[in-house]
């Protein structure tokens, strides 16, 4: 009797924690404007020696972060790209490595020149995973909001990693 409390008591507390939590789940998405933004910048991007590693269309949610992991190899030159939703307001985009120490950190606002665009580029110190977090801010709409990330790396030139990429590189440190 004993065993057959304790199977049930497990049994519903392993169906109470499978649905108590609420989870995030990937989805694509379609907004046209956002499309025609993400094949402008591939042409620019391919143009000048990128070639598009990774790329997908995201929902989102107004304030949450949408995490993406993406493995980076040291010394090569990447370039992150976010689009957000164009009716938001704030969009912001924070990258970790694989310590979760925060590498890079962008933010635009509603009303900047390409306020719904965050793009860098990043040198890693070493070969390891990094988590981009992007996050954008939408008083009028709070879900169902389309983000779209693309992840780039320097092709052309394999031992001239910073050449093109002008003063606004972000490079990262071994730690050593």
């Amino acid at each position: 009797m004993k065993k057959l409390f304790l199977i049930i008591f497990l049994a519903s507390l392993s169906h109470l924690a499978a649905y108590s939590q609420d989870v995030i789940k990937l989805q694509s998405c379609k907004d046209d404007l956002i499309s025609k933004q993400a094949d402008s910048l591939k042409t620019l991007y391919s143009k000048d020696g990128f070639s598009l590693l990774k790329e997908a269309s995201i929902t989102m949610e107004s304030q949450y972060e949408m995490p993406v992991i993406v493995p980076l190899n040291k010394g090569s030159l990447y370039q992150f790209v976010f689009i957000g939703d164009y009716t938001s307001r704030l969009y912001e985009v924070r990258m970790y490595d694989w310590e979760e120490n925060q590498v890079a950190f962008q933010q635009k606002r509603w009303g900047d020149v390409d306020g719904n665009i965050i793009s860098f580029y990043y040198v890693p110190g070493r070969t390891e995973f990094h988590m981009m977090k992007p996050v954008q801010v939408n008083k009028t709409k709070k879900k169902g909001l389309c983000g779209y990330v693309m992840l780039f790396k320097k092709t052309d030139t394999p031992g001239n990693a910073n050449a093109s990429a002008g003063t606004n590189v972000i490079t990262a440190t071994d730690g050593n």
